[in-house]
């Protein structure tokens, strides 16, 4: 069989819109799309697929719209696909107010579950109209538009429809995914890959401060055995790249900016996906340069007086690095901003986060509390010891939530068995 490469871009949680702490990331996300165009072309790829959160909010600033839309006109005179699935942080009805005329600029938008599955299988083919792949386009499925409610169900039960749901509309489009490339072929006698996407938690995946849980009390997270046998899977929502289940053909690539400053210690990146008919070849990350520098400071005063010396000499007043400061000190000091600010006065640095370090605060508010057990309510204990534990991932959230629904059903027995 002769020889048929194809090559995408993955990419996700772009995050358009985003204010951090009070700070607009346009000029790096202006700077990334510049950038993203340029690796297409210069890689020569056939496709950019963004799985999910184009924007930040459901209502985006009117700059990170017209960010979308320039970048879409660019892209479009390279001849490259593009296709747009919405995420959990994506307005249905924003993202498909243009999908129609985005349609005559080589772009494919899904913004949700669509009534006829028939428009989520997408076929792209070269400038000679061959077919290249076929794509299962599917984007973050809401629970409203694939699953009826049905009265008296647990929340075991509720869980399982709803990774039922999931997983039948992945196979129904995979299908007709497949009925369309023994079609082609047959026309042309060549074999395309089927890429599916996908916006959602998998078992598995680490998650970081800025990602938020979309299925808590209904799905945890969607089992890799679930998904059809697609040749690649590109799925957002996860900002931090990395494969699901050790499968390098499921992947999620990450977002290409850092969104919280727990983010920084992972590269970030795009994939660049190679296929040779319909054979999966190889995801390969590349790296996404930083546009706007950041950096994580722990430890006592002087350790941190000595990092921001040494940050300093590295920039200059028109680009200020932010900071976030973690503070690891045993003595109560009430005038903490007003010593770190001093020493970050007058220097090419912001900082734009200042805390105590975890066990310093707890150690703090047990300070100040000075409670004993008898003087507080079985409720004031629980929430105590909530808050000794970790909760900053995706499935220790969901286990608070299942915790705290339990023990507020515990409590909740008792107290009335007491009543009577």
């Amino acid at each position: 069989m002769e020889e048929s490469l194809f090559k995408i871009i993955h990419t996700s949680d772009w995050h358009l819109g985003q204010y951090f702490m009070g700070k607009s990331r346009q000029a790096e996300h202006q700077q990334f799309l510049q950038w993203l165009i340029d690796t297409a072309i210069e890689q020569h790829v056939q496709a950019i697929i963004v799985a999910g959160d184009i924007f930040d909010t459901g209502s985006p600033p009117s700059y990170a719209r017209q960010l979308y839309n320039q970048f879409i006109v660019k892209l479009q005179t390279t001849g490259i696909h593009l296709i747009i699935l919405g995420g959990n942080h994506d307005s249905v009805a924003t993202l498909g107010e243009s999908k129609e005329l985005l349609a005559c600029l080589n772009t494919h938008v899904i913004p949700g579950a669509l009534a006829n599955i028939d428009d989520q299988v997408i076929t792209l083919g070269n400038a000679q109209g061959q077919p290249q792949a076929i794509v299962c386009a599917i984007p973050y499925l809401r629970p409203r538009d694939i699953l009826l409610s049905e009265a008296g169900q647990s929340g075991s039960e509720k869980r399982q429809s709803l990774q039922q749901a999931i997983s039948d509309h992945y196979q129904s489009i995979f299908a007709l995914a497949k009925i369309k490339q023994v079609e082609i072929k047959k026309a042309s006698g060549h074999l395309v890959p089927i890429i599916a996407t996908g916006h959602l938690t998998t078992v598995g995946a680490k998650s970081s401060e800025s990602v938020r849980d979309i299925y808590i009390g209904s799905l945890e997270a969607f089992p890799k055995s679930a998904f059809p046998a697609a040749d690649y899977i590109a799925l957002g929502h996860i900002h931090r790249p990395q494969l699901v289940g050790g499968s390098e053909h499921i992947r999620y690539c990450g977002s290409p900016i850092p969104l919280s400053f727990d983010e920084l210690n992972n590269a970030k990146t795009i994939l660049l996906v190679e296929f040779n008919n319909d054979q999966f070849i190889a995801a390969k990350p590349k790296e996404v340069p930083r546009f706007q520098p950041m950096h994580l400071i722990k430890g006592d005063l002087d350790t941190i007086e000595a990092e921001i010396k040494t940050l300093a000499a590295q920039y200059d007043a028109s680009k200020p690095a932010w900071l976030d400061i973690e503070v690891s000190t045993q003595d109560y000091l009430n005038d903490l901003q007003q010593r770190i600010q001093i020493m970050v006065e007058d220097l090419p640095l912001e900082v734009l986060l200042l805390r105590r370090a975890r066990k310093q605060r707890l150690h703090s508010i047990e300070s100040e509390a000075q409670e004993t057990l008898q003087e507080l309510t079985p409720k004031q204990v629980f929430e105590k010891r909530l808050a000794l534990q970790d909760w900053s991932d995706d499935s220790q959230a969901a286990t608070k939530v299942r915790i705290t629904q339990a023990f507020n059903e515990v409590l909740h027995d008792l107290t009335h068995a007491a009543e009577l």
